[in-house]
């Protein structure tokens, strides 16, 4: 591995879909698996079809693998994937990917576009789409498996590789933790995952120590009303005024209750309410996340919800039991990802060593949320150090392309996020084999 090229033509031999020599197994080939996940994505809580392709994927690299891991709150059981190689004697390091897609119709044109169609959990119609690239992070997954599988002679210990189940709704973590993964499997002495992002070039890799994600908080609101007949709204409440209203208002928390220097992201990502054009509703229920880097900055978001919602309620001279409702969801919310220093700079070498410098960048911290860290605080007496660093996945002539313009190409959680499946998808391998071979020595 001390060599960039030779270690990227030997990953180049081992993932291909031929035989390099008489001891290598045949290969499949990671961007037929890549774009078949992108063609049938499935929203969190249901990765059946994703989590036994990664099944079979990490048995026939010689894998001891389980799977249907994780118990959510309300005792159903999700999809989680674990795979455990042991090479001897040495530390236990847990490779982490994500599994699940989003609900969104994919406007990008490809030929392996998704074109799978469902219903929220309002009821309402969707597309579904891999529109945050976990579909590269299960391929690079299968891909670093190989791998390490192929390459026992330059490492020591144990590789976990965990396929992780609802990252959207940020409860797949938790909910693999819940039904027993350290009691089970090992606890890891330190934890490795990427994701690939809209601002990196393909081909190269960023990295930063310390806070580098946002935590998110899940919190729902109801804005109750007196409902009544559209044509007489003297008579009721009208709680899609209020909630208006409502939402107009806490904008004001981030740009005059937080301090300036604090980061922090209000956003409602859905308002559901009402069922015909002249009927005044009864309520109105907002979806909401807000991001924040301090403990201090996220309370005082969730004390300006709970402040603004009681005075929509007195505004409208709405009895007690028509109050607002303010509720966080602590199932589904993760705290601030945390990149640990001292591992952060052993991954960073292996980087390095393995694409060049040119090729490992720095990055900022972003307003991005992550449930890979709540890996590491499963103890929050003796956290376990993690490092979450990121792929590139944009085509580079068109990133350039844009730069230059002053433009950004369409990101994640949006219907024309496009990575280009190569470069990336090795280039990702290269980097998470080349980071768990320098842990595990």
């Amino acid at each position: 591995m001390s060599h960039p090229s030779l270690f990227r033509a030997g990953l180049a031999c081992l993932l291909s879909a031929t035989v390099c020599s008489a001891q290598t197994p045949q290969q499949n080939d990671l961007v037929a698996i890549y774009k078949d996940l992108h063609a049938h994505p499935e929203l969190s809580h249901h990765e059946e079809r994703t989590s036994a392709i990664l099944a079979a994927a990490l048995r026939s690299a010689g894998y001891t693998v389980t799977d249907h891991i994780g118990v959510y709150p309300d005792g159903s059981k999700a999809f989680g994937v674990v795979g455990i190689l042991k090479n001897g004697p040495g530390p236990v390091l847990l490779v982490r990917g994500d599994m699940d897609a989003l609900p969104i119709v994919e406007e990008t044109g490809l030929p392996y576009a998704s074109h799978v169609m469902t219903k929220t959990k309002a009821g309402l119609d969707t597309g579904v789409m891999h529109a945050c690239g976990h579909d590269v992070h299960t391929t690079v997954l299968i891909g670093t498996a190989r791998a390490m599988a192929a390459s026992r002679d330059k490492w020591h210990g144990t590789v976990m590789l965990v396929g992780q189940p609802s990252e959207e709704t940020i409860d797949g973590a938790k909910a693999m933790l819940a039904d027993h993964l350290y009691e089970r499997f090992g606890r890891p002495d330190s934890i490795i995952g990427l994701h690939d992002f809209n601002t990196v070039a393909a081909g190269k890799v960023g990295i930063l120590a310390g806070p580098a994600m946002a935590s998110s908080t899940s919190v729902d609101v109801l804005i109750q009303g007196i409902g009544g007949h559209g044509a007489y709204p003297q008579l009721g409440r009208d709680p899609i005024s209020l909630a208006a209203q409502f939402i107009m208002q806490i904008q004001t928390i981030v740009s005059r209750e937080e301090d300036p220097l604090a980061p922090t992201v209000v956003t409602v990502g859905t308002i559901h309410g009402g069922t015909k054009r002249n009927i005044i509703s009864d309520g109105v229920k907002l979806e909401l996340t807000t991001r924040a880097f301090s403990d201090k900055a996220r309370q005082t978001v969730l004390t300006g919800l709970n402040a603004m919602a009681a005075g929509i309620t007195l505004s409208a001279g709405l009895p007690p039991e028509k109050a607002a409702k303010v509720t966080v969801l602590e199932d589904e919310s993760t705290p601030v990802q945390f990149n640990d220093p001292a591992l952060t700079a052993r991954v960073k070498a292996s980087l390095v060593t393995a694409l060049s410098a040119d090729n490992v960048v720095d990055v900022d911290r972003t307003m991005g949320s992550e449930d890979v860290g709540v890996f590491g605080l499963a103890d929050s007496a003796k956290p376990i150090p993690v490092v979450y660093f990121r792929l590139g996945a944009m085509d580079p002539v068109k990133l350039a392309a844009a730069q230059a313009a002053g433009k950004t190409l369409p990101g994640m959680h949006t219907s024309h996020f496009e990575p280009v499946p190569e470069p990336t998808l090795s280039t990702g391998v290269t980097a998470m084999t080349a980071a768990a071979t320098g842990i595990l020595q």
